[in-house]
């Protein structure tokens, strides 16, 4: 039987229908889809894994690519508000009509001859938008692995060069406890005699080791290529290259000198094939955007937007906002899956925090509200709760920032992060000053 569907709601309700589980860790079922389709790049593929900076990472290959004069595509995930930000072509975010013919390519190829094959919505999703790309004529495709690596949908796709950026314990269910077994899932993106970029400067063992098992040529921190630092520049230096006095990424925060770093490694490590300028370079850095990294929104009170929903990313949050100077009161809105080491989290940004508005979350894996006010309670006891900190929950994202907005000062700072759920909520609805910045999302 043929599905028709003509709106990309529709397909993503279909997708989101077929699959007993969220997600099912495997390539076999997504390989032969592929297979079916006929899938492949006529153009060098860089795949970035990690567990933090993946984003940033691809976000910042992309401007420079582009300031070098290439057809970029990048697939990234998850979005922030519309599904289309899931995939962008050239520098901008697909439509929504561009996706349907693809959708209705994968469903021909997974329903072929009545051997239907079982996908998830990341599964099928994945293969509709590495079809659009494989279709758009690209110089070069960017491809952020969704989770893991190894048995990540993006797999199928043998990656020309692997960038590898932070590893740290998250999604604990899926790719094991430590981050020696989490390092031996990212390692699966790498190739035989391929580069693979690890841009994380203390990579667990497994992933040096997994890159020598399989003879990938492996760029690593601190030995093929580094970065050096003041408070006005920095420089890059890679196997027989160099950029020197290179502005700050736009990218606010501390560790994206990390990202950018083994972003320029990866371009290097394919120089051959797409060689990019010192010109492209300094104009990709200083023009890279990328909402809910550490996104500052101008304004009174001043509102920061961050995805950090793990101890390693909330940590570097926490160092940012300490960098930002005095605020009277800072009124955090958190949401976050009920599966998070929540403890380190707030144990790092606590002592930053003056008032609470915990929020619930429109999907089934997120914890409640009244959850996370329990769990900042407990470890508050534990603490011995020293400072006056008072905590609210709220039904939404939007209505927790409406208390905040409310409660606050215009002198004092607002931080919405957590969950991408969180942070999206807040760029859909919004205060008012928040829609009038983000009419062009």
């Amino acid at each position: 039987m043929h599905t028709t569907i003509h709106t990309l709601e529709g397909w993503l309700a279909h997708c989101e229908r077929l699959h007993p589980l969220n997600i099912d860790m495997g390539l076999e079922r997504v390989s032969e889809v592929a297979r079916r389709m006929a899938l492949r790049f006529d153009c060098p593929v860089i795949t970035v894994a990690g567990t933090n900076g993946k984003g940033s990472t691809c976000a910042m290959l992309e401007a420079v690519a582009l300031q070098a004069g290439y057809r970029t595509g990048v697939y990234t995930s998850p979005h922030l508000v519309h599904f289309e930000e899931r995939c962008r072509i050239h520098g901008e975010s697909v439509g929504a009509s561009d996706l349907i013919a693809n959708f209705a390519a994968v469903e021909g190829a997974r329903t072929q001859n009545g051997n239907d094959v079982s996908l998830t919505y990341f599964e099928f999703t994945t293969l509709a938008i590495l079809r659009l790309m494989s279709h758009a004529r690209l110089d070069v495709a960017i491809l952020e692995v969704g989770l893991g690596g190894r048995l990540d949908a993006t797999n199928v796709i043998d990656a020309d060069c692997a960038v590898i950026t932070s590893i740290d314990v998250d999604h604990v269910e899926y790719l094991g406890p430590d981050r020696e077994s989490i390092g031996r899932e990212k390692a699966g993106i790498m190739r035989t005699g391929r580069p693979v970029v690890v841009s994380d400067p203390m990579p667990p063992q497994s992933v040096i080791d997994g890159a020598r098992e399989i003879n990938a040529d492996l760029w690593r921190f601190g030995e093929d290529f580094n970065f050096s630092g003041d408070k006005q520049q920095w420089s890059w230096a890679g196997r027989g290259r160099r950029y020197a006095g290179l502005a700050y990424p736009a990218l606010r925060g501390a560790n994206q000198l990390v990202n950018a770093a083994g972003a320029l490694a990866a371009l290097e490590a394919l120089r051959a094939r797409i060689p990019v300028t010192a010109q492209a370079v300094r104009n990709g850095l200083a023009l890279v955007e990328l909402p809910g990294r550490f996104q500052i929104v101008p304004g009174q009170p001043t509102l920061v937007l961050d995805v950090a929903h793990n101890p390693h990313s909330v940590a570097a949050l926490t160092a940012n906002l300490d960098a930002m100077g005095y605020f009277p009161t800072t009124h955090a809105v958190f949401g976050a899956m009920a599966d998070k080491d929540l403890a380190p989290m707030f144990a790092k940004v606590g002592p930053l925090i003056d008032r609470w508005y915990f929020t619930s979350l429109p999907t089934a894996r997120a914890e409640t509200a009244a959850g996370l006010q329990q769990k900042w309670n407990a470890l508050q006891i534990v603490a011995g709760g020293r400072r006056d900190v008072s905590s609210s929950t709220h039904g939404s994202p939007e209505e927790a920032l409406a208390a905040a907005v409310a409660a606050a000062d215009p002198a004092d700072r607002i931080i919405v992060f957590g969950s991408f759920y969180t942070v999206g909520g807040v760029l859909q609805h919004g205060t008012p000053r928040l829609q009038a910045k983000h009419m062009d999302h």
